[in-house]
């Protein structure tokens, strides 16, 4: 490479393979340019360059898996990254990307041992080690877990390698490690990607031009969320709402409400740099990111500034660690102020929950309790959080609740893979009968919410908690125990009890926790008096008042705004 300016690598890139297009290693490093560019067409075209020079050369395989995998043709993307691993079983990468492209093609336990080998042949790379660590917390395999989880820490801390920040989150981890985790990712991205030039003089027609960016509008835990507040903002004639959808339409009513309620911008396959000029063009005021960090998510638009003030907010519950944001949106239950020195954006505190809801949720009637697998009788603890948040800690906590409540269960969701089995073996081990353990399947949203009828308290995790499930479980009727950490991730269900006015649910300890779960287990009485007043501040205490957080938002939006308009530096604001 003439310069190693990776910005510039591309068009040098592009520029070879026209002068030498007989170069077989310029199409294979041109095909990683376009990918990481966000282009998998063009990732796709040069691959089979690649290809059609040395047929079945396992770098193009890989390369060719890549840019299937990133247009989620998953059958595509395994074989030709299995090809590549068979013709190349020591390469450390192959095995990494085919452990990505078998996890989203539902090969659960493949995926790991993907994921495995590829730790194997580098295990000293924490790279390796977080995402085996990540998957296996997936998969409730906690074998290793805290030698891995050690590595991966110690790492982080001494700046030995770049970890996936979403993953870190699951890590009983502190806030400041989260920061140095994010912080090392961002400046990786920040390093390869320039800005685009300043905008255009703005008009200053007293329109206020918010743009959303993620790859949940549909659903999705983002457009669950997010849908009955954009309705909302349409009583605000000042304000004009945009969404950049990553993801495609998947033609649900979330993503038709979505739709109706906003200006909905379609740039799923577009490339980073194509998606951030769309941005622009759109004149946005703010942006806010509803990703991060999370899978999917596309910090690489965010590095280029499409925006003058961006704010992370919602999907992802800590710092971004990234120069390009501004603002992280909170609540100063989920970010008090001893956590801000963990951030490297300010903070903009939100008047109520920093988590908007849909107020229009129906909640029908689920099957007799027999059909949903449940006893007759008895109380039924439930904890439908996604098993990655699952942990040893937190599921030996739920097992001595099982012991100490006669004819009580334990509901929970299905996990990938041989996740459920573990978890049963896991309770044996434990001296608690594994058929005390219910499983359910992943359900359509309206079907899911019904079953929250049978449910008597939900048992939160740490240090990952309920954030979207929080939401559901108490809009069904249902309350969360919790005990909220000090990190955002283990604060969200927290603060929702606290915005509700059952701060009583929020335990200091894992044994008050315990504690009162098994007091409420053994108390129908003080379960039905739980029940009412959860109902009562579900109706009264603002929390699912999407007109009330609306308001809030668009008022907070503003000073961030003028602030910026004055030639301000952004600053924290409540």
């Amino acid at each position: 490479m003439a310069t190693d300016d990776p910005r510039s690598a591309r068009a040098q890139l592009r520029q070879r393979v026209q002068h030498a297009p007989l170069d077989f290693i310029a199409w294979v490093m041109l095909a990683d340019a376009e990918l990481d560019h966000g282009d998998a067409e063009a990732g796709l075209r040069a691959a089979a360059q690649a290809l059609a020079l040395r047929a079945g050369h396992p770098e193009a395989l890989a390369r060719l898996g890549r840019g299937h995998w990133m247009q989620g043709r998953h059958a595509q993307a395994t074989d030709a990254l299995r090809q590549a691993a068979t013709q190349a079983p020591q390469h450390p990468g192959i095995a990494l990307w085919l452990g990505h492209a078998l996890e989203d093609a539902g090969e659960a336990e493949a995926a790991a041992q993907a994921y495995e080998h590829a730790y194997r042949l580098l295990p000293d790379e924490p790279l390796f080690a977080a995402h085996l660590l990540n998957w296996r917390r997936k998969l409730c395999d906690w074998r290793d877990l805290e030698r891995l989880s050690a590595q991966v820490r110690a790492a982080v801390r001494d700046g030995g390698g770049v970890v996936e920040p979403f993953a870190f989150l699951s890590e009983d981890t502190r806030a400041d490690e989260q920061l140095a985790c994010a912080r090392a990712r961002a400046q990786v991205i920040a390093r390869s990607i320039a800005p685009l030039p300043a905008p255009a003089q703005e008009t200053g027609d007293g329109t206020l031009r918010f743009g959303f960016l993620s790859n949940g509008f549909g659903a999705h835990p983002t457009g669950l969320l997010t849908v009955a507040f954009f309705e909302a903002m349409r009583a605000h004639a000042e304000a004009s709402v945009h969404l950049f959808a990553l993801n495609a339409d998947d033609r649900s009513p979330i993503r038709q409400r979505l739709e109706e309620a906003t200006t909905l911008h379609d740039v799923a396959g577009l490339s980073h740099g194509e998606v951030a000029q769309r941005i622009r063009e759109q004149q946005i005021d703010i942006l806010y990111d509803l990703r991060g960090w999370g899978g999917g998510g596309t910090p690489e638009v965010l590095a280029r500034r499409p925006a003058p003030l961006q704010v992370n907010w919602l999907a992802y519950p800590g710092t971004s660690g990234a120069p390009w944001m501004d603002y992280v949106l909170a609540d100063r239950f989920a970010l008090p102020p001893a956590l801000v020195p963990g951030y490297s954006e300010q903070v903009a505190w939100l008047p109520g929950a920093f988590q908007p809801s849909d107020t229009r949720r129906g909640i029908g009637t689920p099957p007799d309790r027999e059909d949903c697998g449940l006893p007759l009788s008895g109380v039924v603890y439930a904890c439908f959080n996604n098993s990655y948040k699952l942990n040893p800690g937190s599921f030996t906590r739920m097992l001595d609740i099982l012991k100490q409540v006669e004819g009580s269960v334990l509901w929970l969701l299905s996990g990938p893979g041989l996740a459920d089995e573990r978890l049963r073996a896991a309770a044996r081990a434990q001296g608690v009968d594994a058929g005390r353990l219910v499983f359910m399947r992943k359900l359509p949203h309206a079907d899911y919410l019904a079953r929250y009828r049978h449910a008597d308290l939900f048992l939160d995790c740490n240090p990952y908690n309920a954030h979207t499930t929080a939401s559901d479980a108490l809009w069904a009727g249902c309350p969360v125990l919790t005990r909220p950490g000090e990190t955002f991730a283990s604060r969200v269900a927290g603060s929702l009890n606290h915005h509700l006015g059952l701060d009583d649910l929020n335990t200091a300890s894992d044994a008050d926790y315990v504690r009162l779960a098994v007091t409420l287990g053994r108390d129908a009485g003080a379960r039905d008096v739980l029940r009412t007043r959860l109902k009562l501040a579900r109706e009264h205490a603002g929390l699912f008042d999407m007109a009330r957080f609306a308001t809030g938002f668009l008022q907070l939006a503003r000073r961030m705004d003028q602030r910026r308009r004055q030639g301000l530096p952004p600053i924290s604001l409540d």
